[in-house]
């Protein structure tokens, strides 16, 4: 069923067409991990879900040792790493849209896409564009790429945020820089099932761009627009729509104004369902003034109405542990001693809920008390 009037949760379209800069820098947040990402989800039905044909995929494995098999720079910035297990024993299965938690030696932990093939169990790839602290990056993307071949690490994983879902009428695939690695194993699949598809990949310019080489081996070439910035200009919305086939899914993963564009662009009549994850954490909708004590420190933080409580607590606490800051990964998780919580993450069950909270997404009413 074509769903071209409205999505859940999005504002009124734009009769302007919606440009965006996908050569733009992508902060470490999301390089991910989601690595540090956010996935906001439409119309994802268990049905849709039960129609793939992938072997289901095996619970996530908490503290899995691996050994960095091969290491690629794939562009000037961008590397590309292959990870084993140190048991030699296969990996889990996952599906298209999943991501790995890596826990560097620092302490730190990020969150990559999986972009290599979902039918190859015997290891697990990455690729992560270095971005430096003075460039608004935060510290892991410079640690990946200082990991060599036979370094052991642990990951947990995988898990999917992102999940691809059957589209009987084909998909469009949108692309911005790195934003390609969760989109690369579903336009594998894709072309496995002999779905029909448009790939747009953008980029600042085209040496920018990893995984041509390989694009161009698993698609022929065919339905895979590649427009770098510097070759074709500042692409707009409507003009990606425009390629998509009538009804299909939007995939799209990139830097924030590519899709804010996109949405904004939406709803449209070519296209069904729309699913994107973005490289920064979500802008605060909605949000109230609020106050965090600290009890550890006897110390009131205000958090404003159109920034997080992580961002507010690390001011006072610049140590205080964070990943995602989208709400998936935990990692930002404090015991609540008192107060009301607005719950809006993605990885606390109810029952936790009823003591936790995670500060990079979640707010609160009046003052809260956390153990921090």
């Amino acid at each position: 069923m074509n769903r071209s009037t409205s999505f859940p949760g999005e504002a009124e379209a734009s009769s302007r067409p919606a440009r965006f800069k996908p050569g733009t820098d992508i902060p470490s947040a999301f390089v991910y991990r989601f690595f540090e990402t956010v996935v906001d989800r439409w119309w994802i039905k268990a049905a849709d879900r039960a129609a793939r044909d992938r072997v289901p995929v095996a619970p996530v494995e908490r503290d899995l040792r691996v050994r960095v098999e091969r290491v690629e720079q794939l562009t000037d910035d961008v590397r590309a790493l292959s990870f084993v297990r140190t048991d030699g024993a296969p990996l889990s299965a996952w599906d298209p849209g999943a991501h790995v938690d890596l826990l560097l030696p620092s302490g730190r932990m990020r969150q990559y896409s999986l972009n290599g093939d979902p039918d190859d169990l015997g290891s697990y790839r990455i690729a992560v564009r270095r971005i430096d602290e003075g460039q608004g990056g935060g510290g892991g993307s410079v640690e990946v790429h200082s990991l060599q071949a036979g370094r052991e690490l642990t990951l947990k994983g995988p898990r999917n945020a992102f999940p691809f879902i059957a589209s009987p009428s084909g998909y469009v695939f949108v692309a911005g820089g790195i934003g390609i690695t969760p989109i690369l194993p579903m336009l594998r699949d894709a072309v496995r099932r002999r779905d029909p598809y448009v790939l747009v990949y953008t980029g600042r310019t085209r040496e920018s761009m990893p995984f041509l080489d390989e694009l161009r081996s698993l698609t022929g070439g065919h339905e895979v627009h590649v427009w770098p910035d510097d070759e074709h200009g500042v692409p707009d919305a409507a003009s990606i729509i425009d390629l998509a086939p009538r009804g299909a899914a939007l995939y799209a993963c990139g830097p924030a104004p590519m899709i804010d564009a996109i949405r904004a662009a939406i709803p449209d009549p070519r296209i069904d369902t729309l699913h994107y994850e973005r490289f920064s954490p979500p802008p605060v909708v909605g949000g109230k003034p609020f106050t965090v004590r600290l009890a550890n420190r006897d110390t009131e933080v205000r958090v404003e109405s159109d920034e997080s409580a992580l961002s507010a607590v690390r001011r006072v606490l610049p140590g205080q542990a964070y990943s995602c800051r989208q709400g998936f990964c935990g990692t930002c998780r404090v015991r609540v001693l008192a107060g009301r919580v607005e719950h809006r993450d993605h990885v606390l069950t109810e029952s936790e809920r009823e003591e936790h909270m995670i500060l990079c997404v979640s707010r609160a009413e009046g003052t809260v008390s956390v153990e921090a």
